[in-house]
């Protein structure tokens, strides 16, 4: 089973997370950039965050036969705090390298009208940039939400073929597919989707366009759900080519809208090998 997590938080994780998820099969993923939990105080802390996600994250997966990529934006909720809008000056100048494959995480956590300014604005740079979109839905009145997503979304430059809408549920899939864009599922422990009602909507929606993903974090999350899902699907009848295009193929076949995609981990996969001097290895080599 190959694996593409499309929405993973990495630098919150550890080494011996990489290990287990190259062995569950996983290849690749991205990593949205996001809340860090406390709240940033200045512009510059983006700026090293993104340096970060650019160079050492994709350098430490490769040392575990892992091609990371990532996805870069202002967040929703970091959208309403006047010290981090600036941010929104400099990201074009982020936009335009290589490893970055979508504008991301933009959307709602509020609903307030700086992250309706924050939302509509990235999304112009995303179409600016020839780039998709990784857009989150808010955790609390989803339905709405959605609603107000979707009609932001219709209102841009940006071909809805071109967003994901993640953190889908019952509740939202089938006004997110109506619209035409991508549905994306996180999968958690206790919160959000769980692998039964994830394979329930694959029953009902079939796989087009799905994508399913752990969002693990600095929270309670799993990076191995996403096998978790694939083995759920097998065990649910359906067949592996089913679980090859969710897990592999439609994270594959969105992200490859930036031009951007590569497959291949930025490095050897070779313990010893160092970035900018630096190397995971502790205590000498």
């Amino acid at each position: 089973m190959r694996i593409f997590d499309p929405h993973i938080h990495m630098t919150s994780r550890t080494t011996d997370d990489y290990e287990a998820m190259h062995a569950a099969g996983v290849r690749a993923v991205v990593e949205p950039a996001f809340w860090l939990g406390q709240p940033r105080t200045s512009p510059e802390s983006f700026y090293d965050y993104f340096d970060a996600l650019l160079g050492w994250e994709p350098y430490r997966a490769a040392q575990y036969g892992i091609a990371h990529h990532c996805t870069l934006a202002l967040n929703p909720k970091e959208a309403n705090d006047p010290r981090c809008t600036p941010v929104l000056a400099e990201l074009p100048r982020y936009l335009v390298k290589d490893n970055v494959v979508a504008v991301g995480e933009i959307g709602y956590d509020a609903m307030t009208p700086a992250e309706d300014a924050a939302l509509a604005e990235q999304l112009q740079l995303a179409a600016d940039h020839e780039l998709p979109a990784l857009v989150h839905t808010p955790h609390r009145d989803k339905l709405a939400g959605l609603r107000r997503t979707v009609d932001v979304v219709r209102e841009s430059a940006l071909d809805p073929e071109w967003v994901v809408l993640d953190h889908l549920n019952e509740t939202t899939v089938r006004e997110a597919k109506d619209a035409g864009c991508w549905l994306g599922f996180s999968v958690y422990p206790d919160t959000k989707m769980d692998e039964d009602r994830m394979v329930a909507l694959l029953r009902e929606y079939g796989p087009e366009k799905v994508l399913v993903n752990s969002a693990a974090d600095w929270g309670k999350s799993d990076p191995l759900k996403t096998r978790r899902v694939g083995e759920a699907m097998l065990a649910a009848g359906f067949d592996e080519d089913a679980v090859d295009r969710v897990l592999w193929r439609n994270p594959v076949a969105f992200y490859g809208l930036s031009g951007r995609l590569d497959l291949e981990p930025a490095r050897p996969d070779d313990p010893y090998a160092l970035h900018e001097g630096n190397s995971i290895l502790r205590g000498g080599a």
